[in-house]
């Protein structure tokens, strides 16, 4: 049993040394090839301008964005996360009924609650309003 507890914390280890170990590795690997020279750095008045497109900017300033549109994509977003977490749960409805009982739509209860009293917040403010 304790055999079986120490082989999920190397498992653990590992995936922590390959997230650490691959972008350490791809940096590295810029690095020394720009020192080999064969990975280019041909700075320009093109690529050090601010959009690298050709575009010419028509302003000197930034320009004001409305927040609500940002606010009303992170909502989507909040309701799309909560279709991709009800999916597999009401797939597997039957089977976790089965062994935890009502636990499991009680569950579900409180998950869809929060994000209802969620949903109805932005409401009340009128983040869900386009004008």
């Amino acid at each position: 049993m304790l055999d079986d507890y120490f082989r999920q914390y190397a498992l653990l280890a590992i995936f922590a040394a390959f997230a650490v170990a691959v972008p350490t590795g791809m940096l590295l690997m810029s690095w020394m090839l720009s020192i080999m020279k064969i990975r280019p750095q041909k700075p320009s008045l093109i690529k050090q301008a601010i959009y690298e497109c050709g575009f010419e900017t028509l302003s000197g300033r930034w320009s004001q964005f409305n927040f609500r549109f940002y606010a009303f994509a992170l909502i989507f977003v909040v309701f799309d996360v909560e279709v991709v977490f009800l999916f597999p749960w009401a797939a597997s409805f039957g089977v976790m009924s089965a062994t935890f009982g009502a636990f499991v739509l009680l569950e579900m209860v409180v998950f869809v609650g929060i994000l209802v009293v969620g949903w109805l917040y932005a409401w009340r403010k009128g983040a869900l309003e386009w004008s």
